[in-house]
């Protein structure tokens, strides 16, 4: 096993691709192929799971894949210490559901750990995504929410594809509503005052299952109902149908400007947001520092 076999490995998990990897790495499709190839042999595990589809990482690789970026992580700290080595570029991906603190976070993150060089990846995708993602190392953190309605449904997900949990916060609901919205000067708001009102959610494709709503509530019956794909159109929508959605209450001015605001929902609901890994995976260098800013964005001022 070399430390150049590990790194090919990092690269095409990071891709996806043995093609899209060896394009990177300025070595022929071949070469790659036969160095992973011998590295599996010596390691006597399947790495990658190939197919007509393309190539994914196996379980085994998946842990596999863990191992190996720590290794090169502490290598290239040695290289840049010893050496006066410049440093490889960073990489690091994250899919969330689609909360402005994550964002917020990515941002801070980078600011503080960015190099010359770096390959970063925020996906704001769907519930179902975000976990095959991170089940598959495309991503190494997801961000999602659970309840008392999805959590059977979800916990079991995270379970099969032996991912952890691990809460950020709970919320109570509230509504995010344009400031001209004839409610945004209430103290509350209830489901009954909500009827005549654009109902925005987010959509989820395939799995557009009840239990993978990234709204809660979402078997309860509305008669004006928008689903989109990305944040900026549902906040547009917000602003200019008088419509709402149901969240965390927490929004960021940095991002979304102030023609926004949370207004609390009379529910007994709750959110429970957190972040989902790998369970016998340890989080890289630039995950811990990602859930650090995390941490920082949400405590309070």
């Amino acid at each position: 096993m070399t430390l150049q076999q590990l790194k090919y490995v990092i690269e095409v998990a990071n891709q996806g691709s043995i093609n899209e990897a060896a394009k990177r790495l300025f070595i022929s499709q071949p070469s790659l192929s036969n160095a992973i190839r011998d590295l599996e042999e010596e390691m006597q595990i399947a790495i990658f799971e190939r197919s007509n589809k393309g190539i994914s990482l196996s379980k085994e690789g998946v842990e596999f894949l863990g191992y190996a970026r720590q290794v090169v992580e502490q290598a290239e700290l040695l290289e840049s210490r010893y050496l006066n080595a410049k440093p490889s570029p960073q990489h690091f991906s994250v899919s969330t559901q689609h909360y402005a603190f994550a964002v917020n976070a990515f941002v801070n993150l980078i600011r503080e750990y960015g190099q010359e060089e770096y390959d970063f990846a925020l996906r704001e995708t769907k519930t179902y995504e975000i976990i095959d993602d991170v089940k598959r190392m495309r991503s190494e953190i997801g961000i999602l929410y659970l309840n008392e309605f999805n959590g059977k449904v979800i916990n079991k997900l995270l379970k099969e594809a032996n991912l952890q949990f691990t809460s950020l916060f709970t919320a109570k609901p509230h509504i995010f509503i344009s400031i001209r919205n004839p409610l945004a000067k209430q103290s509350i708001v209830t489901l009954q005052e909500l009827e005549h009102y654009p109902y925005l959610s987010f959509d989820q494709g395939e799995y557009n299952s009840f239990h993978f709503s990234e709204e809660i509530l979402s078997t309860v019956t509305r008669t004006k109902s928008i689903r989109v794909n990305d944040r900026a159109t549902l906040f547009n929508l917000l602003i200019g149908l008088n419509g709402y959605t149901i969240s965390t209450g927490v929004l960021s001015a940095d991002l979304n400007g102030n023609e926004i605001i949370p207004v609390p929902l009379d529910c007994k609901e709750t959110i429970n947001v957190g972040w989902i890994s790998h369970r016998n995976v340890s989080l890289s260098k630039l995950g811990v520092a990602y859930i650090q800013a995390l941490t920082d964005v949400l405590s309070p001022s």
